[in-house]
C-alpha cells in the first residue's frame, strides 16, 4: 500500500533519474566544432591543427573537431569574419587590421630580431603584445588562444632586386598585404608596392603583375612557390614576422563548460609550443631546400641589416601612433626597446 511519503520518495527518485538521463544525453550529444585555416594541407601548421583536434577529442569531454585547411572555408579575412559570427569555432590565421587598427601591431616592422625575441614578444602571455591582442580581439567577439611566430616573412621575387642590401631604389614592384605600415616599410626599403590578397599572389607572380612578394617564411616559400617553379630569389630582410594566431569565437567559448575550456586551452598551448620549436629547428633546412630547388637566398651583412632596421624603426614606428594609438605603441615599445 502506497503512503504519501512513499509516493513523494517515488516522485523524487523519478526526478533524479530524469535529470540523470538528460545529463547523459547531453554528454552523448557531442558539440561539433569547425577549425579552419589557410595553410596548405602538407604545411606543418595544418598538421598542428590536426594535432590539436585529436588532443581535444582524445580528452573525451564531449567535443568533436573537424579541421578545414587550405582556405576551404575562405581566406584569412573571411575566416576572421565568420569566426566573429560563430559560423566557425576556431581559426588559425593572420590577424588583419580591417576590424581594429590596433591589430597593425602584427605588422610592426623589426619588432623582433631573432627567434628568442620572437618568443619573448609573441609567446609570453604577459607580454604587451599578447595583452593588447587579447583585449582588442575580445572587444570584437574573439578569444585569443595563442600567437604563433613561424619565422620571418620575407621577400621572394622572380629577379634580383637592384641595391638589394641598401635603402636605395630596387626597381621592383612587389606585393604587400593590406597594411599601410607594411606598404610604407617596403617603400622605405626601396620597393614599389601593390596591395594583393594572399590568395592572389601566385597568379600575380606568374602573370608578371608583380615582380615579387613580401609574404613568406622559408618553409612557405619552398612549399607553395619553389615546388611549383615560381620565383628565383629570397631576400632575408627579416623586417616582419609570419604570425599565425589561434583564436576562437566568443560565441563558441560561451558554450563550453570549465572542463572543456581547460582541455581546449591546454591543447592549443601544447601544440603552439611544438609548432614554434619545429619552425625554429627547421628554418635552416628549408633554406637549404630553397637553394636546392634553384632559389638564390640573399642575406644582408649584419652591418647593412642593422642600418636598414634602424632607418625603418626611426621612420615607421613614430607614424604608427596615429594608427594603433599612442598608448598601444608605448606599451609595445616598452617591452622591446
Amino acid at each position: 500500500m502506497f503512503t504519501h511519503s512513499s509516493l513523494a520518495r517515488g516522485l523524487v527518485l523519478g526526478a533524479v533519474l530524469a535529470t540523470s538521463m538528460l545529463a547523459t544525453g547531453a554528454q552523448a550529444a557531442d558539440l561539433r566544432l569547425k577549425f579552419a585555416g589557410t595553410l596548405p594541407v602538407e604545411h606543418q601548421g595544418t598538421k598542428t591543427m590536426e594535432q590539436i583536434a585529436k588532443t581535444i577529442e582524445d580528452a573525451d569531454v564531449g567535443l568533436k573537431v573537424t579541421v578545414f585547411p587550405a582556405n576551404q572555408l575562405g581566406s584569412g579575412e573571411e575566416l576572421f569574419e565568420d569566426t566573429i559570427r560563430g559560423n566557425i569555432d576556431f581559426s588559425m590565421g593572420f590577424i588583419y587590421a580591417h576590424k581594429d587598427p590596433a591589430f597593425e601591431i602584427a605588422s610592426m616592422p623589426y619588432l623582433a630580431g631573432d627567434w628568442d625575441e620572437m618568443s619573448a614578444v609573441l609567446r609570453n602571455p604577459d607580454s604587451a603584445y599578447n595583452q593588447v591582442m587579447g583585449e582588442h580581439l575580445d572587444a570584437i567577439g574573439l578569444h585569443l588562444l595563442q600567437n604563433n611566430p613561424e619565422g620571418f616573412a620575407n621577400v621572394l621575387s622572380t629577379k634580383e632586386p637592384k641595391n638589394w642590401d641598401t635603402l636605395d631604389p630596387k626597381d621592383m614592384n612587389i606585393r604587400v598585404w593590406s597594411s599601410n605600415v607594411v606598404k610604407d616599410t617596403m617603400k622605405e626599403l626601396g620597393f614599389n608596392t601593390t596591395t594583393i590578397a594572399w590568395a592572389d599572389i601566385f597568379p600575380a607572380l606568374q602573370s608578371g603583375i608583380v615582380d615579387g612578394a613580401e609574404c613568406c617564411t622559408k618553409q612557405a616559400t619552398y612549399t607553395i612557390f619553389a615546388k611549383s617553379g615560381v620565383g628565383s630569389y629570397y631576400i632575408d630582410y627579416n623586417a616582419f614576422m609570419e604570425i599565425s594566431t589561434f583564436y576562437a569565437s566568443n560565441k563558441t567559448w560561451a558554450k563550453l563548460n570549465d572542463e572543456q575550456r581547460a582541455v581546449v586551452e591546454k591543447a592549443f598551448a601544447e601544440a603552439s609550443d611544438s609548432f614554434f620549436q619545429w619552425n625554429r629547428d627547421n628554418d635552416a633546412a628549408f633554406e637549404q631546400k630553397l637553394v636546392e630547388s634553384g632559389y638564390t637566398v640573399l642575406t644582408p651583412s649584419p652591418e647593412k641589416a642593422a642600418a636598414m632596421r634602424d632607418a625603418v624603426r626611426a621612420k615607421i614606428w613614430p607614424q604608427m601612433a596615429d594608427i594603433v594609438g599612442q598608448d598601444v605603441l608605448d606599451r609595445i615599445k616598452a617591452d622591446v626597446e
